[in-house]
């Protein structure tokens, strides 16, 4: 009995040992785990030792390869390109960017506006350069060569985002502009006393 009973001790530590994943890192330090996911771009276990314990994440990037329990392998050596939706989607944003560096000339009103308040007073025109340059473009001035392509988000956000820079960048410039032809006023006037 005692022999039996020995055994079975011994089949059951065996099948414990076997009964884990080893995640292998790129750097060769192995760790005993229990999988509990792979996703896109982590994996997620706990570890062999302490299954209800904490969910543990790693990233996928630095794994070279998973070895389950049923003898199955996982290898992460290749880098995942990008889908060709996802690689579509950032064309369109990039193109958005080019097309408003090209079309966008909405930011008259507010660079001219900050302009001629700030001539009379820098101090004073800073509200109108703050206040322009924090708010996205009217769409009714954002002068967009292509209205189907403005229906798709990420076109959209990409036209967008860059017209907000130029607009921002011609308000602090005419701004500073200003605030030059005050200074080289007050210094003529200053030194003609």
């Amino acid at each position: 009995m005692k022999k039996v009973l020995f055994f079975a001790m011994c089949l059951f530590s065996v099948s414990g040992i076997l009964a884990q994943d080893n995640i292998i890192l790129k750097n060769g330090d192995e760790i005993k785990s229990k999988i509990i996911e792979v996703a896109t771009s982590e994996i997620k276990y706990s570890k062999f030792e302490n299954p209800t314990g904490p969910v543990y994440t790693i990233l996928k990037s630095d794994v070279f390869m998973i070895k389950y329990e049923n003898g199955s392998k996982d290898t992460f050596n290749q880098i995942e390109k990008p889908t060709d939706s996802e690689q579509a989607n950032d064309n369109l944003f990039t193109k958005g960017q080019m097309d408003a560096s090209k079309y966008y000339k909405g930011y008259s009103g507010a660079g001219t506006g900050t302009l001629v308040v700030s001539l009379l007073s820098p101090l004073v025109g800073l509200v109108p350069a703050i206040i322009c340059s924090s708010t996205q473009p009217n769409d009714a001035n954002l002068t967009y060569p292509n209205s189907d392509l403005m229906k798709k988000t990420d076109y959209y956000n990409g036209y967008t985002s860059k017209s907000k820079r130029i607009k921002s960048g011609k308000v602090w410039k005419n701004w500073g502009v200003a605030l030059g032809v005050n200074l080289v006023l007050s210094i003529v006037l200053m030194s003609g006393n």
